[in-house]
């Protein structure tokens, strides 16, 4: 797979990872709404400089406005609110490594909705961490705990968000952030606002540490995994990011003074296997790629960008570019320029 790709899904799954036990902390203090809200503020305030630098074009917002406006919905106004409301009432070791249903619902959607190519290795993993979920959120002789279950609904629209984002190929990661953290963002915190004000307990310094915390565990975050994403697929991209819940758990068992319980550990087992398991995805078989003219990050060291520039350019770099027909064999995942039907393959 893509090594920048996953080196970008790592550091966003580092940075979310760490944000999840801190958000939690302000989740007693700060009505769900209001959390929710300041989260994506944050988020927007991350993403303005890149956004500001280099908008987006109207022909790209007619042409995405679909996905946008799905991703806005559903992974930054539905997802977060559903989040801090469980947060607010599980504990945070627990709430960590339940957010790798983020990753069962990514592969599931992937598959029926956007029609990724997945291959047994991935619904193997998906079966694995979702088992590992379900030992956390399922309790022998008890009701089945509120929070963790607001968690994993928070999971399914992020994992149907996650699915729309990657196929964004006119918007830059960096606009889809914006749009969420302005739209979802100040929607979410207007409400909460309305609803709950500041809560009774809250002070500035919560505040800023929201924004502080959306900025870096959202914006910055979601920023590098939409670029991964786009590498690998939105379901392997999500393998990578599932190492999230992980680092969350260990800065809530060592920071925050939780202690880990050994169905916790367990659980981390089983799903760090499934993350193992889920690694060497790729397949190879002879694709037709159709003409298209999109936007995105690219390389010229492959048979996919062989366009012309009019100065010589090197690296990594991004620009509307035009892609002719091409039938050819090698190695591949779903990214960007490999969504083709397998049906007939």
């Amino acid at each position: 797979m893509n090594r920048v790709g996953i080196v970008r899904c790592l550091v966003a799954a580092v940075l979310f990872g760490a944000s999840a036990p801190l958000a939690s902390e302000l989740a007693g203090s700060l009505p769900a709404f209001t959390l929710a809200g300041l989260l994506y503020v944050g988020a927007a305030f991350a993403a303005a400089p890149a956004t500001l630098t280099r908008p987006p074009t109207v022909r790209a917002l007619r042409s995405e406005w679909r996905p946008a406006a799905a991703a806005v919905l559903m992974g930054g106004a539905i997802g977060p609110v559903l989040l801090v409301a469980g947060l607010a009432r599980t504990d945070p070791a627990t709430a960590s490594i339940l957010l790798n249903a983020e990753l069962a619902a990514t592969v599931v959607l992937a598959a029926l909705v956007f029609r990724e190519h997945l291959g047994a290795r991935m619904w193997l993993a998906a079966g694995l961490i979702t088992v590992a979920g379900a030992m956390l959120t399922w309790k022998p002789g008890a009701a089945l705990d509120v929070g963790a279950l607001l968690v994993v609904a928070a999971c399914v629209a992020w994992g149907f968000d996650n699915g729309v984002t990657a196929s964004i190929e006119q918007l830059a990661p960096e606009h889809v952030v914006m749009l969420k953290g302005v739209i979802a963002g100040g929607a979410n915190l207007a409400i909460g606002l309305l609803v709950a004000g500041w809560g009774a307990d809250t002070t500035l310094s919560d505040v800023v540490a929201a924004l502080a915390i959306g900025a870096a565990g959202y914006g910055l975050s979601i920023t590098l995994w939409v670029k991964g994403a786009r590498d690998l697929g939105a379901a392997r991209g999500q393998v990578i990011f599932a190492t999230a819940p992980f680092i969350g758990a260990v800065i809530a068992w060592t920071l925050l003074g939780d202690h880990a319980t050994t169905i916790q550990l367990v659980a981390a087992g089983i799903a760090a296997v499934g993350v193992a398991v889920s690694l060497r995805s790729a397949h190879a078989h002879t694709h037709r790629h159709h003409e298209i003219i999109h936007d995105h990050e690219h390389r010229h060291d492959d048979d996919h960008h062989d366009h012309p520039h009019v100065d010589d350019v090197t690296g990594r770099h991004t620009h509307a570019h035009q892609h002719h027909p091409l039938v050819h064999a090698h190695p591949h995942v779903p990214d960007l320029h490999h969504r083709h039907d397998h049906r007939q393959t």
